[in-house]
């Protein structure tokens, strides 16, 4: 197992470095290494030396170990106040950026349903809207701020926009795990006092108690309380990420700068060692050995109902808000970037038997090209932007956002 762990990280350590050069996110050549590592050790006499079944069984745990913290640290990132003095345009981009990717995949979900038979029509028709309009706030964050638009407007709408379509499309998961878990009435309903739980006594808890933590084993503590979280929502029929996600959004922001710094480590931890050997278990269930013709048909049509669902709606947001095309464009080419937030919803579809190997497949081949094309597509808005004379990052774009409340 030793091996396989130094083989992964390698491969994505690698993958990650060649990505960067190529001006593409880390995480595009993580997920690339992923899926080849996979196909590589699928199957045959190679599969049971390099990965046997305990070996496998051990890199799923990891795995787990990483989601969870991942997710808490999203939830962490998640800050209310992004979305302050953005007003009417951040709701109407965000707005746009779900309604449209969700009504698109949704009747996608309808003519798929002819060959990706689910035991469930309506969640299989759910779960797909939910997971076209999808947007990684992490990808973008980090998209901005190598694209220097961190200060910018533009950049600061974007990040607001995601972070409310993320809470969105997991609330919207979170109900179609609720219907499709086998929950019954009475758990589902204690989701609601577990929610105000965090949110009015945790949270003040957590507050009072992280001025005092100043060591590790203060910290500790509160991972201990973070797994708890993540097992009590697995316990009411939702998926273990929504309790990590919730317990990360209720820690408070105002941390002192041990916990802070301890938070980092824990972002650097899952990127660096836990994410990788994720992508790595996440792509043994991708299959394309069998993509042949009418497979790469299905793919394109997932892809064109993709980039056309969230493009189109987070323009049309942005439009009807008071941006330019440009200012527009820019946006909607950001908030195409899915990422390693749409690999762990495709994941909780696969897990709940919402999505075949062969539909999994490709939609994990359409995150990893959606966010692929996200820094070319800015490229190029932007280069188009200045031809016509129309910059995207107006400086007089704050007056005529605020001039639509």
């Amino acid at each position: 197992m030793l091996i396989d762990i130094a083989v992964i990280l390698l491969a994505a350590k690698v993958a990650g470095r060649l990505m960067g050069r190529i001006g593409q996110p880390a995480v595009v050549g993580e997920i690339a290494a992923g899926v080849v590592l996979a196909a590589v050790l699928r199957g045959g006499d190679v599969a049971e030396v390099v990965l046997p079944g305990e070996v496998k069984d051990a890199l799923h745990a990891i795995a787990t170990v990483g989601l969870v913290l991942f997710m808490f640290t999203i939830g962490h990132e998640w800050n209310p106040r992004q979305l302050r003095n953005k007003g009417r345009a951040a709701v109407g981009i965000a707005l746009g950026s779900t309604l449209l990717p969700f009504a698109l995949g949704a009747g996608l979900a309808v003519w798929l349903a002819k060959t990706h038979y689910s035991a469930e029509p309506l969640m299989f028709v759910l779960f797909l809207g939910t997971a076209m309009s999808i947007t990684a706030l992490p990808v973008l964050a980090r998209i901005v701020a190598d694209r220097g638009l961190t200060g910018s407007t533009v950049g600061g709408l974007a990040v607001a926009c995601a972070a409310m379509v993320d809470v969105v499309a997991w609330v919207m998961l979170a109900v179609i795990v609720a219907i499709g878990g086998g929950s019954s009435p009475w758990q589902m309903l204690l989701v609601v006092p577990y929610v105000l739980i965090l949110v009015f006594a945790v949270r003040p808890m957590l507050a009072r108690a992280l001025s005092r933590f100043t060591g590790r084993g203060g910290f500790g503590s509160i991972l201990a309380v973070l797994f708890l979280s993540a097992a009590a929502t697995e316990w009411l029929g939702m998926h273990f990420v929504f309790g990590a996600f919730l317990f990360g959004a209720a820690l408070p922001h105002k941390e002192e700068p041990a916990v802070r710094r301890q938070v980092e480590e824990i972002g650097t931890l899952c990127r660096t060692f836990l994410l990788p050997i994720f992508f790595v278990t996440a792509a043994l269930d991708v299959d394309i050995s069998g993509l042949h013709l009418d497979g790469l048909g299905e793919l394109s049509l997932i892809l064109l109902v993709a980039i056309v669902g969230k493009a189109g709606g987070s323009y049309a947001g942005a439009r009807l808000c008071g941006l330019r095309p440009g200012e527009a464009a820019s946006i909607a080419s950001l908030m195409n970037a899915r990422g390693v937030t749409e690999i762990v919803v495709l994941q909780v579809g696969l897990q709940l038997g919402v999505l075949d190997t062969r539909l999994y497949s490709l939609m994990v081949l359409m995150a990893l090209i959606t966010t692929a094309l996200t820094g070319p597509l800015l490229t190029l808005v932007r280069r188009r932007s200045r031809w016509s004379g129309q910059e995207p990052l107006e400086p007089d774009i704050r007056q005529r956002v605020e001039a639509t409340r």
